[in-house]
């Protein structure tokens, strides 16, 4: 199994981005480190996503806390796309919090011919690695477990590959159980 990273996920190492911002190791390394894992994938919203939870060797901080009466006042909202080309949509983050180390780092995986048909469908180029499955993302998180897909995301996935999502259908259970996370939870910047 042949494991990549897309330019996508590259929005990781972005200081300017909200959620898990990774420090201390480099693409590559994260990327030779997962190939390395020989950990097993555990499935995803959809059959082209797995997930590989890798322990965290690193000064990575989760990419949310929890929204509490001490620190509300740092939150902040605007319409974000997550790259040119890409529709808005209204987020909300925390500025000038400082979340918990991770201890464990969400390896989000989707499968080689997602990648290609996302970028088919996907109206700017996307190289798409030589792979069987390409990193698309990395959430910094304290238990190995998937957080709740955002909600926004959730949504934008069920518009279709064409506006920046993946083409899976809203799944209302599981919508409800990021809502219900994310309603007391955002994202840090």
């Amino acid at each position: 199994m042949l494991i990549a990273m897309t330019d996508f996920a590259l929005k990781n190492w972005d200081p300017d981005k909200a959620g898990t911002r990774i420090t201390g190791i480099t693409p590559k390394e994260l990327t030779a480190q997962a190939n390395a894992s020989g950990g097993s994938l555990v499935d995803g919203y959809a059959p082209f996503c797995k997930h590989l939870f890798l322990p965290n060797v690193t000064d990575t901080r989760t990419g949310f806390a929890p929204i509490t009466e001490n620190n509300r006042h740092l939150l902040r909202s605007g319409y974000v796309a997550r790259r040119e080309g890409e529709r808005a949509v209204l987020e909300r983050w925390f500025e000038g919090l400082e979340a918990p180390r991770a201890n464990w780092l969400d390896v989000i995986l989707y499968s080689h011919d997602q990648l290609l048909a996302e970028a088919r469908d996907y109206a700017h180029d996307q190289p798409v690695p030589d792979c069987d499955w390409g990193i698309v993302s990395i959430i910094g998180t304290l238990e190995p477990a998937e957080p709740p897909m955002p909600p926004i995301t959730q949504m934008r996935n069920a518009l279709g590959r064409a506006e920046g999502g993946s083409g899976v259908p809203l799944d209302p259970d599981a919508y409800d159980k990021a809502v219900a996370f994310w309603d007391t939870h955002a994202a840090v910047r």
